[in-house]
């Protein structure tokens, strides 16, 4: 065969060899625009350009450029610190800072009970200025909080200043399990319940902290879900099932139009209740507040809620990297959604920058905080 093409004339040979190579393109996609782009800089770019860190800005454009605020993109370095989050665990010294307005340091405004750094000696109201040696004043907390983060049992040292006495102090970094939710008993037989998210461990420690106010003694519940960024649906569901009598308490909607709706059982908790909610309760958390304004089971105290309606499933890439990708929307039991609304307190108590910092931080006393005295105020 190859003879007789060569025998035939050079014209046909062309047109030949213009049929295999059109064939061979068929089916062959041609490089992506990002791929071109990507190959241009690595061949022809005058400068130093790291892959890695071309990709991921890419990724993260890509996620951010569909327009939709709660979708996002999480860089293989970045994933473990992810799911650290949605475990309610950490690898670290068991402290929380606050910056100071002079930049005198970082004030120690929580220390976790039985962790390494109460061990080592580290004290509420401390001010850090230093780790490892370097002085930490006039940075900010991310920066400070990668000096402190490390390998699960080695050593980081701590430098602070206590009623104007410097000391370092050595702390080990171990694995941490910050509380989910937290209760206090108040006043008037009111129990107040802390609840910081509604990731891992949300439901069995809330039962758990509002169980034990009642052996205490509550006979009204506040449930505070102020800051709460939310987190999985499954345990938002099962706190409302234990909260609310029989009927509906969550419905989802996935982006192949397949409708789920969470329901409850007959069994309930029978207690005067209220809800406290800012501009930083977000996703389960509105939804948990919404759900039992509707089934009537608590007044809503505070400030209008963010209004996030889409839910997000994580899928990893093939390089360690993940999306978190709104692939749902989110309504109330009546089949609300909450998209730019967001929940709408019975009893509305707006507070001042300083005051939001404060209960933020927890650094507020009872007394001093209007929303939560609003609460009570309407129990009582």
């Amino acid at each position: 065969m190859k003879k007789k093409l060569l025998t035939i004339g050079s014209y046909v040979l062309v047109a030949m060899l213009a049929t295999v190579i059109t064939l061979a393109m068929v089916g062959t996609n041609p490089p992506s625009k990002l791929d071109r782009l990507e190959a241009l800089i690595e061949d022809r770019f005058i400068g130093e350009a790291n892959t890695e860190t071309l990709e991921d800005a890419a990724a993260a454009a890509m996620v951010k450029a569909t327009g939709d605020r709660w979708s996002y993109y999480i860089s293989a370095s970045d994933y473990d610190a992810h799911r650290e989050q949605e475990e309610n665990a950490y690898v670290g010294v068991g402290i929380t800072i606050q910056p100071q307005e002079d930049d005198s340091g970082f004030l120690v405004v929580m220390v976790t009970e039985g962790g390494p750094a109460e061990e080592a000696g580290i004290e509420l109201n401390d001010l850090l200025i230093g780790v490892e040696g370097q002085d930490v004043r006039g940075m900010t907390t991310e920066e400070v909080a990668a000096l402190v983060k490390g390998q699960e049992g080695t050593k980081v040292s701590m430098t602070i200043m206590r009623k104007g006495e410097h000391m370092t102090l050595t702390v080990e970094r171990r694995r941490i399990e910050q509380a989910v939710a937290e209760g206090e008993l108040l006043e008037d037989g009111i129990g107040l319940v802390k609840i910081n998210n509604f990731d891992e461990r949300c439901a069995s420690e809330t039962i758990a902290a509002i169980e034990k106010l009642q052996a205490e003694g509550a006979e009204k519940l506040i449930l505070d879900v102020r800051n709460n960024p939310g987190g999985f649906a499954d345990e938002l569901v099962k706190v409302l099932d234990y909260l609310l009598p029989e009927g509906d308490l969550f419905r989802s909607v996935s982006y192949d139009g397949k409708e789920k709706v969470d329901t409850s059982d007959a069994s309930y908790l029978d207690m005067p209740m209220a809800v406290l909610v800012n501009g930083s309760s977000y996703s389960a958390a509105e939804f948990f507040a919404a759900a039992l304004q509707e089934h009537e089971a608590a007044v809503v105290v505070g400030e209008s809620t963010v209004g996030k309606g889409y839910y997000q499933q994580t899928i990893q890439l093939g390089d360690g990297s993940a999306v978190a990708l709104s692939t749902g929307k989110y309504f109330t039991p009546k089949g609300n959604s909450l998209i730019d609304k967001g929940v709408t307190p019975d009893v509305q108590v707006d507070v001042d920058e300083e005051t939001a910092a404060a209960i933020y931080y927890g650094t507020i006393q009872n007394a001093d905080d209007p929303q939560l005295q609003a609460a009570i105020k309407a129990l009582k």
